[in-house]
């Protein structure tokens, strides 16, 4: 029952790291937004991002939530293929 949950985590964080990146590329390509897809990243990576740009304002106008949320989810990654 165990591996079954971290399998779940594991696949759980794996998703998150990749919408978070994915965020990133939309952010880049397509600033303005739009359609339904990007509505769904946006809202799926925004309470993951929020609290980290409470913490870490923005500098330069460059927006760090995202480089920081990807390594807390890749090194959480790493713990849990350690499990």
């Amino acid at each position: 029952m165990e591996e079954v949950l971290v399998n779940f985590v594991l696949l759980l964080v794996t998703v998150m790291w990749l919408l978070v990146f994915a965020r990133v590329i939309l952010s880049w390509t397509n600033p303005m937004g739009g359609g339904g897809l990007v509505a769904f990243v946006y809202q799926v990576t925004e309470p993951i991002l929020a609290p980290i740009r409470r913490v870490l304002p923005p500098t330069g106008g460059l927006d760090w939530s995202p480089l920081i949320a990807t390594l807390l989810l890749g090194t959480l990654l790493t713990v849990l293929r350690s499990i």
